[in-house]
């Protein structure tokens, strides 16, 4: 590259809205952090009086079936108010039907209360990392994500605005939330030490519209299939507790403090076989435009780079998931560690390949 043209891409970025993106970043950051805090405080401060117990919704009855939450009256004045028994999620055949848990503030007001706290600069922090993406998209005039760090910053923004669109469609996620934020924090600590790239101009084989289209679906599949996989991980936590208590054991006083608040493990399961399957055929999607990319940038549609093997590995691996969901004998905790397994291949796609292997795609660098 000439002089000349070094010194055009360095005029081309905008090097005012560069910084404002760093700093709105690490505001960001900043305001995540105050959220974890608050989602801590929501967990430890959720009282535990007020938790309908599994344990009792796996007591058996004479007839071997587990006893139906009973429905009281109580005298309000001259009225009788009925009382609402706990949700019980039916689960399938041959299992257990357990109540789902009330989620991190145990059905207090005051952890309740923490809890919204917490949403709300949850809300905030999304606002500002979402500044500070646009902010760098600014600085040269292109999509945020032509590297590794302007794809994590761009990523976690859009996992927060999965998970605040779950809560505005009034799903009970809040008790993703605290494991969301943790991982959030990782993801931003990782992208402004270890993967910062300076605001700079892509290469020629990148200019094209389908950088917009490819690329945004890849990240917002990402973005589901790790929501996902969070329901899937604490489904395995959750389904051995239950499985300990309906085998007579006795957990630990913190596991019960914490596993019972969260969804029953049908419910856990549900969801996150809903979400995979609701974003597979966008992956599927994903996987095609990037295959009529390579053929206008590179001459032919599939070349087994190590970029492609593994994006395809990634849709196999959900597929057998989804096909393995949908059979009776691979319900439950085989089709989760399959599910795992699916989300592993992902994110191999993503850190493995790009930092590990070279190929067609390692010319946009970390």
């Amino acid at each position: 590259m000439t002089l000349a043209a070094t010194t055009e891409l360095a005029a081309a970025t905008n090097e005012h809205l560069a910084n404002l993106s760093n700093t709105l970043i690490y505001s960001a950051m900043a305001v995540y952090t105050l959220a974890f805090f608050a989602y801590i405080t929501e967990w430890i401060f959720g009282s535990r009086s007020k938790i309908g117990r599994t344990a009792a919704a796996l007591t058996e009855g004479a007839d071997g079936k587990a006893k139906a939450p009973a429905v009281t009256v109580k005298k309000g004045g001259s009225t009788a108010v009925l009382e609402r028994p706990k949700v019980v999620v039916r689960a399938a055949a041959g299992q257990r039907d357990v109540p789902d848990g009330p989620g991190a503030h145990g059905g207090d007001e005051q952890g309740d209360l923490y809890g919204r706290i917490a949403v709300s600069l949850t809300v905030l922090a999304f606002l500002i990392e979402l500044a500070g993406v646009i902010a760098r998209a600014a600085s040269v005039e292109r999509a945020p994500w032509g590297n590794m760090y302007e794809f994590n910053i761009t990523f976690s923004t859009v996992a927060v605005g999965v998970y605040l669109t779950l809560l505005a469609l009034r799903k009970n996620v809040r008790w993703m939330g605290l494991f969301l934020i943790t991982t959030v924090l990782l993801d931003l600590g990782i992208a402004v030490t270890v993967l910062y790239t300076a605001s700079d101009q892509l290469v020629p084989a990148l200019h094209s519209y389908w950088l917009y289209i490819h690329v945004s679906t890849a990240i917002l599949c990402g973005a589901v299939f790790y929501v996902g996989a969070v329901s899937t991980i604490l489904y395995l936590f959750k389904d051995s507790y239950e499985n300990k208590l309906a085998g007579g054991g006795k957990p630990g006083s913190f596991a019960t403090s914490f596993l019972e608040r969260l969804p029953a493990s049908a419910s856990l399961d549900k969801f996150s076989y809903r979400v995979n399957a609701a974003v597979f055929p966008l992956w599927t999607f994903t996987i095609i435009a990037g295959a009529i990319w390579a053929g206008d940038a590179w001459g032919r549609y599939w070349g087994w780079d190590p970029k492609e093997t593994w994006a395809f590995i990634t849709w196999v691996a959900y597929a057998c998931y989804l096909h393995a969901r949908a059979t009776a004998g691979w319900k439950g905790r085989k089709a989760a560690y399959l599910a795992l397994l699916a989300f592993g291949c992902w994110l191999f796609n993503y850190y493995g390949v790009n930092i590990f292997v070279s190929g067609k795609h390692s010319y946009a660098g970390v």
